[in-house]
């Protein structure tokens, strides 16, 4: 019989209290993609760093093609033919692309030679798995599409057999996601042997063999992709059974409470990024934006949230917002009933090197409620972020844990609760599920909905179509800086926002 590509056998794994990994077997054939699903927080990523040598196991043991192999470091794990591409890619963004893929691997002191045999190598690589790619291109000057193909070919480079992906379409466009996937489909027909950790269940039933579901740490199940569906996926994952779809009321739309005219914005570089917009959101209802990423709904968002400045006329409840000066910032967005949850939780939203009751009062750290004479009250900052772990099931519960040590949906949850337990009058939020597990993206959109139910308004931004269409009570299609038209959910599809999206006029689409 053919001994598996990867086999690992009693794999433990604590972070001080934290029990990441517990007593995990698995086996992965060779030229299959085998899929690992769990909630966030649930050890999928510890485990796979563990088999990449970014950890060291404290019990177990890792059997490569059927040999007990040791992997004390990532250098180990390269050389037994294993690569990983990461969730947050580890590319040097000043770096072009060609000397990304040699970083590390440089043949010799001399670097003209090594550069020489990576091109040759490159433009091979490219044309086999259709991973075409500049390689000439600073990291920083492309998409976050060709960044990961950037990561892959790294990998290949170093000649992995086995391919770690985690979450890889976290920050993928549709067409993005589809296009990575047929890359994946080819280097499964070459014989390569992937490890696809996603919490995207459409993902997993569509492009892989086989499925193994964790909890808490703990291997529950491994099923073949054909014998089961995603009902049964997600009752593994969060052990009950969970609702696929948003369940809300119809809305109840109020008054206007935000109302956007001639909206624009241009960039350091002088590019024209939004260009006059015009929208409402009302009271009570949620304005889902729909949108390839890079069409302007990152500005707008930023506007909104005071980041950036921009032209036009924006007022909330009535009364001008300022676009420019010293009261169009962040802390005056705050003080007039604006939070936002950022697109970019690592970026935007946190501190990760900070504790989680730090980050849980960023932003509202003068809040008279935090307050104790001229200092900041942290006794009561930490009560109140326990409190708020518990009530949005944040895990591990623990205040004093940094930011870095939560897995993403975890994160992503900290900022929600920050800025949902604000009862703002508007809030922006910007890909609210994005690398979250199915339990959470249940628990995260039951939260919006109840705070639209609460009579709040609401913008949304979410690259997800199937996210929009299902939690949107009003959709609004962006391309190139502008508003291609408005749908209803009801009387739309994911056809016709994907030609809006594409730049198809509304009467055409």
């Amino acid at each position: 019989m053919t001994a598996p590509a990867i086999e690992l056998k009693g794999i433990s794994k604590a972070f001080g209290p934290v029990q990441a990994n517990k007593d995990i077997s698995i086996s992965v054939m060779p030229g299959t993609i085998h899929g690992i699903i769990g909630e966030n927080g649930a050890g999928k990523s510890t485990l796979m760093s563990i088999l990449y040598g970014f950890y060291k196991a404290d019990a177990g043991e890792i059997y490569i093609a059927g040999n007990r192999t040791e992997i004390p470091d990532s250098q180990a794990a390269i050389a037994a033919g294993i690569g990983m591409v990461f969730q947050h890619f580890k590319l040097v963004e000043n770096f072009t692309v060609l000397e990304n893929i040699i970083l590390g691997a440089e043949d010799g002191g001399f670097l003209k030679p090594s550069l020489a045999k990576a091109r040759k190598s490159l433009i091979e690589l490219a044309a086999e798995y259709e991973l075409n790619v500049d390689p000439d291109a600073l990291i920083e000057e492309i998409g976050v599409g060709m960044q990961q193909r950037v990561e892959i070919l790294k990998a290949l480079y170093r000649q992995a057999d086995i391919l770690i992906l985690d979450e890889p379409t976290g920050v993928l466009t549709p067409s993005e996601a589809d296009q990575l996937f047929r890359i994946l489909g080819r280097l499964r027909e070459e014989g390569k042997t992937i490890i696809l950790i996603t919490h995207k269940l459409r993902e997993i039933m569509d492009t892989t063999d086989t499925v193994s579901v964790m909890r808490r740490g703990e291997m529950t199940a491994t099923v073949k992709t054909a014998e089961t569906s995603p009902e049964h996926l997600a009752e593994l994952m969060v052990g009950r059974k969970v609702l696929l779809r948003v369940d809300k009321t119809p809305a109840k739309p109020g008054d206007v409470v935000l109302d956007i005219k001639g909206l624009r914005v241009v960039d350091d570089q002088k590019v024209e990024r939004l260009r006059g917009i015009d929208l409402q959101v009302r009271a009570g209802e949620i304005l889902g934006i729909a949108g390839v990423a890079g069409n302007g709904q990152s500005e707008l968002l930023e506007v909104l949230g005071g980041y950036a400045h921009g032209t036009g006329t924006i007022t909330l409840n009535g009364q001008p917002v300022e676009l420019s000066g010293k009261n169009s910032d962040g802390r005056s967005r705050r003080a007039r009933g604006i939070a936002h949850v950022p697109e970019d939780r690592q970026r935007e939203g946190l501190i990760m090197d900070f504790s989680a009751w730090e980050n849980t009062a960023f932003g509202y750290h003068h809040d008279p409620a935090y307050q104790s004479g001229m200092l900041s009250n942290n006794a009561a900052i930490k009560a109140e972020t326990q409190a708020k772990m518990d009530r949005f099931d944040v895990r591990p519960p623990h205040p004093h844990l940094a930011a870095k040590n939560f897995s993403g949906g975890n994160q992503q949850k900290i900022v929600l609760a920050r800025e949902i337990e604000r009862n703002p009058d508007l809030l922006l939020i910007g890909q609210p599920t994005r690398g979250v597990d199915i339990g959470a993206i249940e628990f995260i959109h039951q939260q919006i909905v109840a705070l639209r139910d609460q009579g709040k308004a609401i913008l949304l931004v979410s690259v997800e179509l199937e996210e929009i269409l299902s939690l949107a009570d009003r959709v609004a299609v962006m391309f190139d800086g502008q508003v291609m038209g408005e749908r209803m959910p009801e009387q739309t599809n994911e056809k016709e926002l994907g030609l809006l999206m594409a730049g198809v006029s509304g009467d055409a689409a």
